[in-house]
Parts: C-alpha cells; sequence; structure tokens
C-alpha cells in the first residue's frame, strides 16, 4: 500500500454480470488502509451500488533501469456519505482531472493486496549495444 501513495493515477476494474471486465484510470489518494477516489454517475458507480467487488491498480517502472512494481487491491467500494468525511478526504483528495466532474466519493476497502517488484539487476543497468 506504501507504493501507491507516490502514483498519481491507477485503474479500477470490475465485472458485469456478463463477465465483461472494465478497466477505467482513476486519480486516487491513500486513507488509512483504504483507496479513495472520485467518479460522476456511470459504471463505476453502478458497480458500486450494485455491491460489486472492485479491483485498484497501479503500477511504476524505469525501463532504462529495467526495474518495475506493480500493486493491485481487490475488495468491496462504498460511496462516502458522511458530510464530514467527504470534506475531510476532498481536502486531502488531488483534484480531479480537468472535465471530470466528481460527485461522488469511493472508498475501496480492502479485502486482500498483492503485488510484484522488479528490482534492479544485480550487478546494476545493464545497457545494451545497440551498434
Amino acid at each position: 500500500m506504501a507504493l501507491l501513495h507516490d502514483v498519481p493515477v491507477g485503474r479500477v476494474a470490475w465485472a458485469d454480470d456478463d463477465g465483461r471486465v472494465t478497466v477505467l484510470p482513476v486519480n486516487h489518494l491513500v486513507d488509512g488502509d483504504s483507496i479513495v477516489f472520485g467518479t460522476a454517475e456511470g459504471g463505476k458507480l453502478e458497480a458500486v451500488r450494485a455491491g460489486r467487488p472492485l479491483t485498484f491498480e497501479a503500477d511504476d517502472l524505469e525501463p532504462a533501469l529495467e526495474t518495475a512494481w506493480s500493486v493491485l487491491v481487490t475488495g468491496t467500494a462504498e460511496i462516502i456519505t458522511d458530510a464530514a468525511e467527504a470534506r475531510r478526504v476532498r481536502a486531502l483528495s488531488p483534484r480531479p482531472w480537468p472535465h471530470s466532474p466528481t460527485s461522488f466519493l469511493i472508498r475501496l476497502v480492502p479485502r486482500s493486496v498483492t503485488g510484484r517488484r522488479i528490482p534492479l539487476r544485480p550487478g546494476g543497468v545493464h545497457w545494451a549495444d545497440g551498434g
């Protein structure tokens, strides 16, 4: 979860009744042990209202150093309805992307957190001869 603090954008995914998976980018914030993001009416909000499990994914990579990481957070999501809590979170939250109305704040409470880290190669950076 600590890695998620340092990236501004992740992706939220869910499956509908037909098994079709939708994946959409969101800017987010880590609030304690949960992920918070904003959304407007649409598929993400419908998935939350339907009680579908959500998966949040974020990653970072450095191709020149051949290092990367990825984190998957799966759990249940809820709409933040308490006005004081919404104000507190909005004060911490990054601004929504331009032209992206954010009417609802969603809290994803993790059921599982997994990930993968590809560390630097032993011996430092390997540079291929491009000839």
